[in-house]
């Protein structure tokens, strides 16, 4: 429209349109920057997700592993367990092999003191060497072991000393008499042996 159109019409009408071409300019530059936000808009929500996924897949990465560790604590307690079971198992009978001790121990030395040249105990004697043989037998079965390091190197561990003594020819700490055997359950030790070690031999300065 003109400037003379405009002049020809009421003041009230120009300002009017005026305002219009107005509002319609401002509305054009919204939608174009509207059109242009679109963009922006869309590569905003990809990123999103992809956080979101990348959050998504280090709680399972994290879960799974909760569940790898829970597994494994599982397992060493399963394992834990199975071994202490076969312990008792294996040491159960502890005490009670321990009091069979001394009677093995009196059967043994009866037998040393017995008469042999005595027929009349003859029957007595073999009878007892079978209970005594029968016994050690049934123990063996559940793990008990005679320990009688007569002539092996001294162990303390196994091995209790009750005494030194010099002997010609023997090394020195070798077990040159069994006292009384010891015994061990499955590899546990019961009872050490008691024992005497030979010593060295004594140097003569005297010459």
């Amino acid at each position: 429209m003109s400037s003379e159109q405009n002049k020809a019409q009421p003041e009230e009408v120009v300002v009017e349109n005026e305002v219009e071409q107005q509002v319609d300019a401002i509305e054009a530059e919204l939608e174009a920057a509207a059109e242009q936000a679109e963009p922006a808009a869309e590569e905003i929500s990809v990123a999103e997700l992809l956080e979101r996924l990348s959050t998504a897949e280090q709680t399972v990465a994290d879960q799974k592993d909760g569940v790898v560790r829970a597994k494994a604590e599982v397992e060493n307690i399963r394992r834990r367990s199975a071994q202490e079971v076969e312990k008792a198992r294996k040491f159960a009978l502890e005490k009670f092999a321990s009091e069979l001790l001394p009677v093995i121990d009196n059967m043994e030395m009866a037998l040393q003191h017995a008469n042999r040249e005595d027929e009349a105990l003859a029957s007595m004697i073999e009878g007892v060497e079978l209970t005594l043989k029968t016994l050690i037998d049934a123990v063996k079965k559940f793990g008990i072991e005679v320990v009688a390091p007569q002539d092996q190197a001294f162990d303390p561990e196994k091995h209790q000393a009750m005494g030194m003594q010099e002997v010609e020819g023997v090394a020195p700490n070798t077990v040159v008499a069994v006292l009384q055997k010891g015994y061990e359950l499955n590899g546990r030790l019961l009872r050490p042996a008691m024992v005497m070690i030979s010593k060295a031999a004594s140097v003569d300065t005297s010459a």
